[in-house]
């Protein structure tokens, strides 16, 4: 059987019939098909990275980046069993003025797979980091950029932290703020990056800690 996706996002080639079951992996093991399958959709998305720390001087480092996707339509006839690998989410700064971790990469056996958001980094544009992205699929998606190094000066705190970047399915959490929440939240939507933390106030000491990117993900869609 081939299966073509045409130009006007149409598909064609499928086998007849519908969407039967699907199966959700947030943590790596073994796909096994079902009776029955014949094709599947597969959606891999990798793990998002750590944002930084607050920095001294009344800065904050950037966010952590979004892991990439892959969308891939398979003939599942000759499949049984395939491995399935989900990136774990960076982890994020815990010491000040620091980097956070970059994102682990997941895929679905030999056929698709995305590689892990960019760390969140210490004064530093994030746009000069690798980002995470997709391979192997019909469709590759590149995982969104954190948000870049916010400067203050040696007495005002002119922002909180940074944002962590968007993955396939959302955003990342809250920033670390000025108001007394310091430190960033770990990524929200699977493969998000984790927000930075904020300086607390005080030009040379405390810091907010980065949070965690997300960890990845990988969902089956399975059709007769």
């Amino acid at each position: 059987m081939s299966v073509t996706i045409n130009g006007n996002g149409t598909v064609t080639g499928l086998s007849t019939g519908g969407l039967v079951s699907q199966q959700v992996f947030t943590a790596s093991g073994t796909y096994t098909k079902p009776s029955g399958i014949k094709t599947i959709k597969v959606i891999v998305t990798a793990a998002g990275g750590g944002g930084g720390s607050g920095a001294n001087n009344y800065n904050s480092n950037s966010g952590g980046g979004a892991g990439g996707a892959a969308i891939k339509i398979i003939d599942a006839t000759p499949i049984v069993t395939e491995t399935v690998t989900v990136g774990t989410g960076g982890a994020g700064a815990t010491s000040g003025n620091a980097h956070g971790a970059v994102g682990g990469v997941s895929s679905f056996g030999s056929h698709c797979s995305a590689t892990g958001g960019h760390i969140g980094g210490s004064n530093n544009d994030p746009s000069t980091y690798t980002l995470g992205v997709g391979s192997g699929g019909d469709i590759n998606i590149t995982g969104g950029s954190g948000k870049g190094y916010q400067g203050g000066d040696s007495s005002t705190d002119y922002a909180g932290g940074s944002q962590g970047g968007s993955s396939y399915w959302g955003g990342s959490g809250m920033v670390g703020s000025s108001d007394g929440t310091y430190a960033g939240q770990r990524g929200q939507a699977f493969g998000s990056g984790g927000s930075s933390g904020d300086h607390n106030g005080a030009a040379s000491s405390g810091f907010g800690s980065g949070g965690d990117g997300k960890g990845g993900i990988i969902v089956v869609e399975e059709y007769n």
